[in-house]
């Protein structure tokens, strides 16, 4: 039996020597390797994290104190010195979570895995503590140099400080990194702070009460001992960052401990031992190095294995290379394509230039791709302010991410017509990483922009020629939306009409003069076109006629859809977008406020945080499938599900009663 089978919970490290805790590390290391490969994850943070977590959950005492992780995808160790174990299927349909998760263990918090985070968690929960009478529960909050890029961490920071009570412990995991390097002028701060031998004395409380007598009796001592007080307080801040220039955090009122060997378990012990016994707000700069003992992903530059697919645990290659497209890489060539062309398109990033594409444009056009580090608010106020200078930038962010953002993109980009194009990488569902990495708020939360142009592209080629119109656009934000993984096969369509609306199939024959006088109008939305095809041939199966439509932009509704909606006798949206105040729910305004009184079917997600899976499972979990569309479509044309198609000519049709076809 190994060391790391005998950790059921964390008050089990305490009895191992630093002999047993390094063989502990080595034996985690080894067992993240060998289960990550066979199931895919977040490789590379955990392997960094390893003694910074051992050591946390020997100083601290999990659940009692709080440890909150920024973000959750270096949780992985934590995981296993909690009592799971059993990683045969993480990330995977009821199996551990890829973050923190509630459900699984009473020692993980925050599931979120957005960035920024945890110290406005840490500030709250700590602040809980005092006023319920338990200012002796820390919390600890575990957060990348990365997050640290984010403004909402340096709200926390302001707050946090201001109390020199509360017993918050944050550890900064500085391996220089949050997917890619980090950037900026507080990556410059950390790279240039150094061991500080002093940490002891400073942290000790008897430290600090002897500094505050001398400042109170050179204080009281009149003008001359105010005037000593303050020469001597200079010239030691000035020696002490000199020394280690951690000014940056001590300005603020946070005691600075570090940086220390983050892979040093007696240096971690020691540091965290003393921020313990500080009992105030304490900041523990840990240096780590991401994928830290596995060669291939320190060897792997663009990411060292941030996240993986399943590899073969030796040699670190994927087992499957892929020879399809994905949406990104085509999203990547032809911003390129489009910068080759015009000088004034400019790249912003948040942190993700290769996940979402930026790449490709960042080499070719290095002084025209900004990486803003992990702030989507500021990235989105950038950029209306290089729309104001006379340039068109495309900001480019995973859909959950744009949440974020949402008050600059509605406040400071289409309340002044910024010409502002924003692209969503991983819109809908998207599987693994869970409930908040699905890109599935976006088409509903976005519909109450003034004067916003939404795009979904079905296809590789419609994601080209959108992205193009998109960028063509200069009076208003436009935005593109595609779904995570490959592109599937090219759907053509059998007309364009002329407002841009693409009809892609008439199944049946129309049972008026009018050609698309059918029984029912399937509108779908984006990577949802495959599906609307199939639900209509299995109406046609059925002997019930169907157009299909694929809008392309989705807002300002077409003046087309709601023409054919009227010559339909029920319309079928279909997204991959919760269904609340989605596309389909916009197309409904837009066809009453034309008179048209057609019923429609909104298809699409259920207001629900969606537990993780495949995006196939997850898709048939919710009944966003063409079988179970066509089968209430169906019930909807007989007239025995609401709501009930419009009844056929010279037919009075009951409720509930079903009709002859």
């Amino acid at each position: 039996m190994g060391l790391l089978e005998t950790i059921r919970e964390p008050r089990d490290l305490r009895a191992l020597s630093l002999v047993q805790l390094q063989e502990l590390a080595a034996e985690i290391r080894t067992f993240l390797v060998a289960n990550v490969a066979r199931t895919g994850g977040h490789l590379g943070p955990n392997l960094g994290v390893v003694e910074l977590t051992l050591g946390i959950h020997r100083a601290f005492d999990s659940p009692r104190d709080s440890i909150v992780f920024d973000t959750g995808h270096q949780s992985y160790v934590h995981k296993l010195v909690t009592g799971r174990q059993d990683f045969d299927t993480l990330r995977q349909e009821h199996g551990i979570a890829g973050y923190p998760d509630r459900g699984e263990s009473v020692h993980d918090i925050v599931e979120s895995s957005h960035a920024s985070s945890s110290l406005s968690w840490a500030d709250g929960i700590s602040r809980a503590r005092v006023l319920k009478g338990e200012p002796d529960r820390y919390v600890v909050a575990v957060v990348g140099d990365g997050a640290l890029t984010g403004g909402m961490a340096w709200e926390a920071l302001n707050n946090i400080a201001a109390d020199k009570d509360r017993r918050v412990v944050i550890v900064v995991n500085d391996n220089g990194r949050s997917y890619a390097p980090t950037i900026g002028g507080l990556a410059n701060q950390l790279a240039g702070l150094r061991q500080m031998t002093l940490d002891k004395v400073r942290t000790s409380q008897a430290y600090e009460v002897t500094l505050d007598k001398v400042k109170e009796r050179l204080q009281g001592g009149g003008a001359m001992g105010r005037l000593t007080y303050k020469s001597l307080h200079a010239a030691k801040k000035g020696i002490k960052d000199w020394w280690a220039p951690q000014g940056l955090f001590e300005d603020l009122g946070l005691k600075y401990i570090g940086p220390i060997d983050g892979h040093n378990q007696a240096s971690v012990d020691e540091a965290l031992q003393q921020a313990r016994a500080y009992e105030g707000p304490v900041l523990v700069h840990a240096l780590t190095e991401k994928g830290r003992g596995y060669a291939p992903a320190r060897a792997h530059e663009d990411d060292q294995f941030h996240a993986v697919g399943v590899i073969d645990p030796v040699t670190g290659e994927p087992v499957e290379s892929g020879s399809a497209q994905s949406w990104t890489s085509v999203f990547g060539e032809e911003i390129a394509s489009i910068a080759d062309e015009r000088d004034d398109i400019v790249g912003i990033t948040g942190a993700m230039m290769i996940p979402v594409g930026l790449k490709t444009m960042a080499d070719r056009h290095p002084g025209r791709v900004i990486d803003v580090g992990i702030a989507e608010q500021h990235a989105m106020t950038s950029a209306a302010g290089l729309a104001y200078g006379g340039l068109h930038p495309v900001v480019a962010l995973y859909a959950t991410f744009l949440n974020r953002a949402y008050d600059q993109l509605l406040m400071d980009v289409a309340l002044h017509k910024a010409g502002v194009t924003v692209v969503l990488d991983r819109a809908g569902v998207t599987g693994p990483d869970g409930p908040s990495h699905h890109g599935m708020w976006d088409l509903s939360i976005l519909q109450s922009v003034p004067g916003i142009h939404i795009a979904a592209p079905r296809d590789a080629d419609r994601l080209r020629e959108q992205l193009r119109e998109a960028v063509a656009v200069d009076d208003a934000p436009t935005v593109l939306r595609f779904s995570k993984g490959t592109v599937g096969r090219a759907i053509e369509a059998v007309e364009r009409l002329e407002d841009g609306v693409d009809v892609l199939a008439r199944s049946g024959e129309s049972r008026e003069h009018d050609a698309d006088a059918r029984d029912v109008l399937i509108v779908a939305v984006g990577s949802m076109a495959g599906t609307g095809l199939e639900v209509a041939s299995r109406l046609a199966a059925q002997g019930i006629t169907a157009t299909v439509v694929d809008p392309r932009w989705v807002l300002p509704v077409p003046r087309s859809i709601v023409g054919l909606a009227a010559r339909h006798r029920l319309v079928v949206s279909i997204e991959d977008g919760v269904r609340a105040g989605g596309v389909g729910a916009r197309i409904r305004q837009e066809m009453r406020a034309a008179g048209v009184d057609t019923a429609l079917n909104e298809v699409g997600l259920p207001v629900e945080f969606l537990a993780h899976g495949s995006r196939s499972q997850i898709l048939e979990r919710v009944g966003l499938t063409a079988a179970n569309i066509a089968q209430s479509t169906v019930a909807q044309v007989l007239g025995t599900q609401v709501p009930f198609a419009r009844p056929l000519p010279g037919q009075d049709l009951p409720t509930g009663q079903i009709p002859r076809l």
